[in-house]
């Protein structure tokens, strides 16, 4: 019987999860692997229903979930006991893919989630945990990729977290380190189990192939959502999927767009340290002219009997893709990982690339400064 099968017969069981991810990793070489990645994700597409995605030699519970809004970006920044009723609920539902930075909130995200798993003791029940350096936030705020940084960063990251991460990346890549430097550092940390995968976050294709010819890249985070496809359109996706490098996607709400209950009228409505107020997406005639794109994918939501929040999420995971949304609220977050269970039909797939294809949203991802931070 051959992986697809198997995935057929059982995706998203426990035995397949547990027992044969790894005799097929090790009866195959890593180009195989790489083709069997691949097959899985075109096969996830045509099941359009996904519990579970391949990521590097194992499988995760989709979707996971981003923890930065817990302290940075959106005008939060919880307490430890602000933060747990969200966090409890994520290990109650097997949501265990979580996503930090030391850029959020120079560590306090960070320190947040390592002081919750100690206390809790739960450690064993997160599977992922993955952060990012690659901004100097304890200096200036550039962005740096030297192997000084990165060798200094992880040995942070492991003292706040108080363990070492399962997976780390590159926040934004540093032009002016070459990435023989900065890619050779990430596998150097690997090689001395300071974490066991690595990855990049917003690079060009470019960049992610030439990374990827220096040392095995095991995830790439970028945006992603049924709002905001630009990385269809640069090869940043196609590159990862020939790769069988596991794509991350954050923002697969479209930071915001996408909830039921989005609370905002017009521009004026977000608070000063909303980052979405200098966001051109955000601001001007664009936030009506997008509006109206969300608009469309919400009537498809509702002749479906779902929300707004569980198609988008189930259109994400159908593209083989982890999704990693944010939330503070533990019933929000109960209804992101309720879209593993939304099936999607042929007809509803197409008609939320119809959608998508032609309504385009308007304005940059980011203000001046941060775009400039992207695509390299």
């Amino acid at each position: 019987m051959d992986i697809t099968t198997e995935l057929k017969d059982g995706f998203n069981s426990p035995s397949f999860i547990k027992n044969h991810i790894e005799s097929y990793k090790t009866t195959t070489n890593s180009n195989s692997w790489s083709q069997t990645y691949n097959h899985i994700n075109n096969f996830d597409i045509e099941i359009k229903m996904v519990k579970n995605l391949p990521f590097a030699d194992t499988m995760v519970p989709s979707p996971g979930f981003g923890a930065m809004g817990i302290s940075f970006g959106l005008g939060n920044n919880l307490s430890l006991e602000e933060a747990e009723p969200v966090l409890l609920k994520a290990i109650e539902l097997g949501c265990t893919f979580w996503d930090t930075a030391v850029v959020y909130q120079a560590g306090v995200n960070e320190k947040l989630l390592g002081d919750f798993i100690r206390k809790h003791q739960v450690r064993d029940k997160v599977f992922i945990v993955a952060s990012k350096c690659g901004f100097d936030c304890f200096g200036d705020g550039s962005v740096t990729n030297s192997a000084s940084h990165i060798k200094t960063y992880i040995d942070g990251t492991i003292e706040r977290l108080g363990f070492t991460p399962d997976l780390y990346y590159l926040h934004r890549i540093d032009p002016k380190t070459p990435l023989e430097e900065s890619i050779g550092a990430l596998d150097e940390i690997r090689k001395e189990h300071k974490t066991k995968y690595i990855g990049l976050s917003e690079c060009s294709a470019a960049t992610l192939r030439k990374a990827n010819s220096i040392a095995k890249i095991d995830a790439l985070q970028a945006e992603y959502s049924a709002f905001e496809t630009v990385h269809e359109a640069d090869g940043l996706i196609e590159t990862a999927r020939k790769l069988g490098i596991a794509y991350v996607a954050y923002s697969p709400l479209g930071h915001g767009w996408l909830v039921d209950d989005f609370p905002y009228q017009s521009p004026d409505d977000f608070s000063a340290n909303d980052f979405r107020r200098g966001s051109p997406k955000f601001q001007g005639n664009n936030f009506y002219h997008n509006k109206k794109i969300v608009e469309e994918i919400k009537r498809l939501a509702v002749r479906k009997g779902v929300t707004l929040t569980q198609i988008a999420l189930a259109w994400v995971a159908a593209q083989g893709f982890i999704a990693i949304p944010g939330t503070t609220k533990p019933e929000r977050l109960e209804q992101n990982f309720a879209s593993r269970h939304v099936e999607l039909s042929d007809e509803e797939m197409a008609e939320l690339r119809r959608i998508i294809d032609s309504t385009k949203p308007q304005g940059n991802r980011y203000g001046p400064s941060h775009q400039a931070l992207v695509g390299h």
